[in-house]
């Protein structure tokens, strides 16, 4: 299967206590920026909002969030597959919170390739983008870190958080690629071991990984279900 992927993320604004373990608590959480790289393209498209000033704003405004939701959308209708990692249960969640287009968001998340939800849909525990990484020998730049993200970017350091989600959709464009064309993704274990998912037929798109059966989870203590990641949607298939 042949695709051309635009990869996408976003970097939200609140400031959250350390070690948080549930960052869904902490809603509304805002957006600072966002980025997408297209594999066909080398330089990243950028979107931020600016002050009356021409400053950088604090937050991404509906109407520049609304208008990176056209963006997306034209680029899907001119032949793109928008490509995430765990797009479906964080960005496009959030992105529909913020802006109130849930259709449209909805759509995007249905049609678009999340690699931790296919990769969950078929182990039925999530994988990091850290331990794909690690395990194809690709070097993750910590230009910001998701988690201080958001206060460098209050502290003024704009440049460096929008170089590292730019650097972010780069590498889960390249694990992506790799993998789809080597049949497998490839991730280091928490215990140190590498082990992998067969990707025979590629990845799924949102709404094929979700017609996958489900996977035995019984040995798993508080294991996810599938709505964690879906139940925000409208228009399920």
């Amino acid at each position: 299967m042949t695709r051309k992927y635009l990869s996408f993320d976003i970097e939200t604004a609140k400031i959250l206590p350390q070690q948080t373990r549930d960052i869904h608590a902490f809603r509304p959480l805002g957006i600072t920026c966002a980025a997408a790289v297209a594999q066909d393209q080398e330089n990243p498209y950028l979107f931020y909002s600016k002050t009356a000033s021409g400053a950088y704003a604090p937050r991404m405004t509906p109407e520049d969030m609304g208008r990176m939701i056209d963006f997306l959308l034209e680029q899907m209708a001119a032949g793109y597959t928008v490509l995430t990692h765990n797009g479906l249960g964080f960005d496009f969640d959030i992105l529909a919170e913020e802006t109130g287009r849930i259709v449209d968001c909805s759509a995007i998340a249905l049609d678009h390739v999340d690699t931790m939800f296919h990769f969950f849909c078929c182990k039925g525990f999530a994988v990091s983008l850290n331990a794909a990484a690690t395990a194809l020998g690709i070097a993750k730049t910590e230009e910001a870190g998701g988690a201080i993200a958001p206060v460098l970017w209050l502290q003024g350091e704009h440049d460096r958080v929008l170089r590292y989600v730019a650097n972010d959709c780069r590498m889960t464009l390249e694990i992506a690629v790799t993998s789809e064309r080597k049949g497998r993704l490839k991730w280091v274990t928490k215990k140190g071991v590498t082990s992998e998912l067969l990707l025979r037929d590629g990845w799924f798109k949102v709404k094929d990984a979700m017609k996958l059966g489900l996977p035995d989870i019984s040995w798993l203590d508080n294991p996810w279900p599938r709505e964690k990641f879906t139940g925000w949607l409208m228009n399920e298939p």
